[in-house]
Protein backbone atom coordinates (compact mmCIF):
# COMPACT_ATOMS: atom_id res chain seq x y z
CA UNK A 1 0.00 0.00 0.00
CA UNK A 2 1.52 3.46 -0.74
CA UNK A 3 0.68 5.40 2.34
CA UNK A 4 1.22 8.79 -0.38
CA UNK A 5 -1.53 7.80 -3.28
CA UNK A 6 -4.56 6.80 -0.28
CA UNK A 7 -7.16 4.73 -1.48
CA UNK A 8 -10.17 5.14 -3.43
CA UNK A 9 -13.85 4.58 -1.91
CA UNK A 10 -17.38 5.33 -3.66
CA UNK A 11 -20.93 4.97 -2.58
CA UNK A 12 -23.48 6.03 -5.17
CA UNK A 13 -22.35 9.74 -5.77
CA UNK A 14 -20.33 9.69 -3.25
CA UNK A 15 -16.15 9.64 -3.78
CA UNK A 16 -13.38 9.24 -1.22
CA UNK A 17 -9.46 9.42 -1.29
CA UNK A 18 -8.10 8.87 1.72
CA UNK A 19 -6.69 6.66 4.86
CA UNK A 20 -6.72 6.43 8.13
CA UNK A 21 -4.88 4.37 10.79
CA UNK A 22 -5.27 4.98 14.41
CA UNK A 23 -2.94 7.30 15.68
CA UNK A 24 -0.38 7.55 12.49
CA UNK A 25 -2.41 9.26 9.93
CA UNK A 26 -6.34 10.42 9.03
CA UNK A 27 -7.27 12.47 5.78
CA UNK A 28 -10.52 11.88 4.19
CA UNK A 29 -10.58 14.05 1.01
CA UNK A 30 -13.91 14.24 -1.49
CA UNK A 31 -12.27 16.00 -4.23
CA UNK A 32 -15.77 16.72 -6.50
CA UNK A 33 -16.23 18.99 -3.67
CA UNK A 34 -12.51 20.16 -2.90
CA UNK A 35 -12.77 19.10 0.77
CA UNK A 36 -11.24 16.63 3.37
CA UNK A 37 -12.13 16.18 6.54
CA UNK A 38 -8.66 16.12 8.78
CA UNK A 39 -5.23 15.87 6.97
CA UNK A 40 -3.32 13.69 8.45
CA UNK A 41 0.70 14.33 7.52
CA UNK A 42 -0.37 16.64 4.08
CA UNK A 43 -0.19 13.92 1.29
CA UNK A 44 -0.57 14.92 -2.01
CA UNK A 45 -3.75 13.99 -3.02
CA UNK A 46 -4.82 16.90 -0.14
CA UNK A 47 -2.74 19.87 -1.73
CA UNK A 48 -5.21 21.29 -4.45
CA UNK A 49 -8.18 21.01 -1.91
CA UNK A 50 -9.65 24.41 -0.83
CA UNK A 51 -11.84 23.42 2.17
CA UNK A 52 -10.18 21.83 4.96
CA UNK A 53 -12.18 20.08 7.91
CA UNK A 54 -10.17 19.71 11.31
CA UNK A 55 -12.01 17.39 14.00
CA UNK A 56 -8.98 18.01 16.63
CA UNK A 57 -5.35 18.74 17.11
CA UNK A 58 -3.99 15.86 17.30
CA UNK A 59 -0.82 15.06 14.75
CA UNK A 60 -2.25 12.24 13.18
CA UNK A 61 -5.26 14.29 12.40
CA UNK A 62 -3.69 17.90 11.79
CA UNK A 63 0.27 17.65 11.70
CA UNK A 64 -0.18 18.69 7.59
CA UNK A 65 -1.95 21.78 8.19
CA UNK A 66 1.26 23.84 7.70
CA UNK A 67 2.51 21.35 4.78
CA UNK A 68 -0.68 21.83 2.88
CA UNK A 69 -0.01 25.80 3.54
CA UNK A 70 3.65 25.71 2.44
CA UNK A 71 2.67 23.92 -0.86
CA UNK A 72 -0.38 25.94 -1.72
CA UNK A 73 2.14 28.86 -1.38
CA UNK A 74 4.99 27.49 -3.94
CA UNK A 75 2.20 26.57 -6.76
CA UNK A 76 0.71 29.88 -5.93
CA UNK A 77 -2.71 28.91 -5.04
CA UNK A 78 -5.37 30.89 -3.03
CA UNK A 79 -4.89 30.05 0.53
CA UNK A 80 -6.61 26.83 1.76
CA UNK A 81 -9.66 27.59 4.43
CA UNK A 82 -8.98 25.76 7.70
CA UNK A 83 -11.99 25.02 9.74
CA UNK A 84 -11.12 23.82 13.37
CA UNK A 85 -11.44 23.92 17.45
CA UNK A 86 -11.75 27.48 18.61
CA UNK A 87 -8.53 26.49 21.20
CA UNK A 88 -6.67 25.62 18.25
CA UNK A 89 -6.48 28.97 16.28
CA UNK A 90 -3.99 30.27 18.37
CA UNK A 91 -1.55 27.95 18.27
CA UNK A 92 -1.59 26.82 14.98
CA UNK A 93 -1.19 30.73 14.38
CA UNK A 94 2.06 30.17 16.54
CA UNK A 95 3.15 27.19 15.12
CA UNK A 96 2.73 29.01 11.16
CA UNK A 97 4.81 32.25 12.56
CA UNK A 98 7.65 30.35 13.53
CA UNK A 99 7.83 28.41 10.56
CA UNK A 100 7.88 31.69 8.40
CA UNK A 101 10.64 32.86 10.62
CA UNK A 102 12.34 29.20 9.85
CA UNK A 103 11.63 29.74 6.63
CA UNK A 104 11.96 33.33 5.66
CA UNK A 105 8.50 33.44 4.10
CA UNK A 106 5.53 35.08 5.19
CA UNK A 107 2.13 32.72 4.30
CA UNK A 108 -1.32 33.35 3.55
CA UNK A 109 -4.10 31.02 5.39
CA UNK A 110 -6.99 31.12 6.88
CA UNK A 111 -8.08 29.31 10.06
CA UNK A 112 -11.38 29.54 10.73
CA UNK A 113 -12.77 28.55 14.31
CA UNK A 114 -16.05 26.60 14.95
CA UNK A 115 -18.48 25.47 17.08
CA UNK A 116 -21.11 22.82 17.38
CA UNK A 117 -24.02 23.89 14.82
CA UNK A 118 -22.20 25.78 12.69
CA UNK A 119 -22.64 25.75 9.06
CA UNK A 120 -20.09 26.54 6.35
CA UNK A 121 -21.25 26.83 2.85
CA UNK A 122 -19.67 25.17 0.18
CA UNK A 123 -21.71 25.42 -2.88
CA UNK A 124 -25.21 26.16 -4.00
CA UNK A 125 -26.30 22.88 -3.16
CA UNK A 126 -24.08 21.80 -0.59
CA UNK A 127 -23.36 22.88 3.38
CA UNK A 128 -21.22 21.07 5.76
CA UNK A 129 -22.36 21.74 9.79
CA UNK A 130 -20.39 20.97 12.98
CA UNK A 131 -21.64 18.27 15.88
CA UNK A 132 -19.75 18.09 18.95
CA UNK A 133 -17.87 15.16 19.89
CA UNK A 134 -16.82 13.49 22.92
CA UNK A 135 -12.75 12.89 22.97
CA UNK A 136 -9.86 13.87 25.14
CA UNK A 137 -9.12 17.40 23.79
CA UNK A 138 -11.71 19.89 22.17
CA UNK A 139 -13.46 18.26 19.33
CA UNK A 140 -16.26 17.86 16.62
CA UNK A 141 -17.59 16.10 13.60
CA UNK A 142 -19.19 16.74 10.40
CA UNK A 143 -21.82 16.31 8.21
CA UNK A 144 -22.49 17.21 4.88
CA UNK A 145 -25.63 18.41 3.87
CA UNK A 146 -27.25 18.15 0.67
CA UNK A 147 -30.38 20.99 -0.32
CA UNK A 148 -32.93 20.52 -2.95
CA UNK A 149 -36.15 21.71 -3.57
CA UNK A 150 -39.62 20.15 -3.58
CA UNK A 151 -42.91 20.67 -4.02
CA UNK A 152 -44.75 22.05 -0.79
CA UNK A 153 -46.42 19.33 1.14
CA UNK A 154 -49.59 20.93 1.55
CA UNK A 155 -50.05 21.48 -2.53
CA UNK A 156 -49.10 18.01 -2.69
CA UNK A 157 -52.13 16.41 -5.16
CA UNK A 158 -52.60 20.24 -6.89
CA UNK A 159 -53.09 19.63 -10.61
CA UNK A 160 -50.01 21.52 -12.38
CA UNK A 161 -52.68 24.00 -13.78
CA UNK A 162 -53.08 25.11 -10.60
CA UNK A 163 -49.74 25.25 -9.46
CA UNK A 164 -48.90 27.00 -12.55
CA UNK A 165 -51.39 29.74 -11.02
CA UNK A 166 -50.08 30.17 -7.77
CA UNK A 167 -46.55 30.37 -9.55
CA UNK A 168 -47.95 33.46 -11.83
CA UNK A 169 -49.64 34.59 -8.22
CA UNK A 170 -46.31 35.10 -6.95
CA UNK A 171 -46.72 32.16 -4.34
CA UNK A 172 -43.52 30.05 -3.38
CA UNK A 173 -45.02 26.56 -3.60
CA UNK A 174 -41.32 24.79 -2.96
CA UNK A 175 -39.50 24.25 0.21
CA UNK A 176 -35.88 23.43 0.60
CA UNK A 177 -35.22 20.28 1.85
CA UNK A 178 -31.99 19.10 3.80
CA UNK A 179 -30.82 15.81 3.50
CA UNK A 180 -27.64 14.72 5.78
CA UNK A 181 -25.51 12.86 2.94
CA UNK A 182 -21.96 12.10 4.97
CA UNK A 183 -21.32 12.02 8.34
CA UNK A 184 -17.80 12.15 9.74
CA UNK A 185 -16.47 11.66 13.44
CA UNK A 186 -12.73 12.27 13.73
CA UNK A 187 -11.69 10.78 17.39
CA UNK A 188 -14.57 10.63 19.70
CA UNK A 189 -16.59 8.24 22.28
CA UNK A 190 -19.57 6.49 21.20
CA UNK A 191 -21.53 9.44 22.71
CA UNK A 192 -21.25 11.82 19.26
CA UNK A 193 -24.02 9.16 18.07
CA UNK A 194 -26.77 11.30 20.30
CA UNK A 195 -25.19 14.31 20.31
CA UNK A 196 -27.56 15.62 16.77
CA UNK A 197 -30.47 13.74 15.65
CA UNK A 198 -29.55 14.23 11.98
CA UNK A 199 -26.71 12.18 12.45
CA UNK A 200 -27.89 8.62 12.76
CA UNK A 201 -29.83 9.47 9.59
CA UNK A 202 -26.71 10.55 6.98
CA UNK A 203 -26.97 8.17 3.94
CA UNK A 204 -23.26 7.19 4.65
CA UNK A 205 -21.65 7.35 8.15
CA UNK A 206 -18.08 7.30 8.73
CA UNK A 207 -16.67 6.56 12.52
CA UNK A 208 -13.83 6.05 14.12
CA UNK A 209 -13.69 2.04 16.11
CA UNK A 210 -10.24 2.09 16.98
CA UNK A 211 -10.37 -1.53 18.53
CA UNK A 212 -12.44 -4.44 17.79
CA UNK A 213 -11.35 -7.12 20.27
CA UNK A 214 -10.57 -7.82 24.04
CA UNK A 215 -7.15 -6.84 23.17
CA UNK A 216 -8.69 -3.57 24.34
CA UNK A 217 -11.37 -3.03 26.53
CA UNK A 218 -14.66 -1.20 26.14
CA UNK A 219 -13.07 0.81 28.91
CA UNK A 220 -9.16 0.69 27.36
CA UNK A 221 -11.43 2.58 24.31
CA UNK A 222 -13.14 5.05 26.43
CA UNK A 223 -10.07 5.98 28.67
CA UNK A 224 -8.39 7.50 25.66
CA UNK A 225 -11.52 9.13 23.98
CA UNK A 226 -12.08 6.79 21.73
CA UNK A 227 -15.03 4.10 20.44
CA UNK A 228 -14.82 0.20 20.66
CA UNK A 229 -16.88 -1.52 18.01
CA UNK A 230 -18.71 -3.39 21.02
CA UNK A 231 -20.05 -0.05 21.53
CA UNK A 232 -21.23 0.33 17.81
CA UNK A 233 -22.80 -3.68 17.14
CA UNK A 234 -25.42 -2.82 19.92
CA UNK A 235 -26.78 1.11 18.02
CA UNK A 236 -26.84 -0.82 14.42
CA UNK A 237 -30.58 -1.51 14.57
CA UNK A 238 -30.83 3.07 15.39
CA UNK A 239 -28.42 3.77 12.86
CA UNK A 240 -30.35 4.67 9.78
CA UNK A 241 -27.35 5.04 7.58
CA UNK A 242 -27.13 2.96 3.80
CA UNK A 243 -23.48 3.00 4.74
CA UNK A 244 -21.36 2.69 8.06
CA UNK A 245 -17.63 2.83 7.18
CA UNK A 246 -14.95 2.31 9.72
CA UNK A 247 -12.32 3.72 10.05
CA UNK A 248 -9.45 4.54 12.82
CA UNK A 249 -8.71 1.05 13.34
CA UNK A 250 -5.64 -0.19 15.37
CA UNK A 251 -2.55 -0.86 13.20
CA UNK A 252 -2.30 -4.07 15.93
CA UNK A 253 -4.61 -5.44 13.52
CA UNK A 254 -4.39 -6.55 9.94
CA UNK A 255 -6.91 -6.51 7.22
CA UNK A 256 -7.38 -10.14 7.15
CA UNK A 257 -8.36 -10.20 10.72
CA UNK A 258 -10.65 -7.26 10.72
CA UNK A 259 -12.04 -9.01 7.90
CA UNK A 260 -12.36 -12.11 10.05
CA UNK A 261 -13.45 -10.20 13.45
CA UNK A 262 -16.39 -8.06 11.69
CA UNK A 263 -17.36 -11.41 9.65
CA UNK A 264 -17.67 -13.04 13.25
CA UNK A 265 -19.43 -9.58 15.09
CA UNK A 266 -21.58 -8.10 12.96
CA UNK A 267 -25.01 -9.14 13.44
CA UNK A 268 -25.68 -10.96 9.61
CA UNK A 269 -28.33 -8.37 8.93
CA UNK A 270 -26.23 -5.29 9.09
CA UNK A 271 -23.17 -6.79 7.49
CA UNK A 272 -23.82 -5.68 3.84
CA UNK A 273 -23.54 -1.90 5.07
CA UNK A 274 -20.79 -2.31 7.30
CA UNK A 275 -17.15 -1.64 5.86
CA UNK A 276 -14.15 -0.71 6.13
CA UNK A 277 -12.24 2.36 4.75
CA UNK A 278 -9.64 0.94 2.23
CA UNK A 279 -6.78 3.00 3.24
CA UNK A 280 -5.21 2.41 6.08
Amino acid sequence: MSVQAGESWSYQKYKFHGLSLSGIRTAIAMPELSLSFDVAQGYPYLLNLKKFFISHGHLDHAAGIPYIISQKAMTSQNAGHFYMPGSLVEPMTKIMREWEKIEGHQYKFEFIPIKADDEIELNQNNYVKVFPTTHRIESYGFTLFETSKKLRADLQGLSQEEIVNLRRKGEEVNEIHHSPAVSFTGDTQIEFLDSRPWIKKSKILILESTYLDNKRTIANAREWGHTHIDEIIPRLDEIESEQIVLIHISSRYPDHEIARILKHKIPLEHQSRVVVFPGR
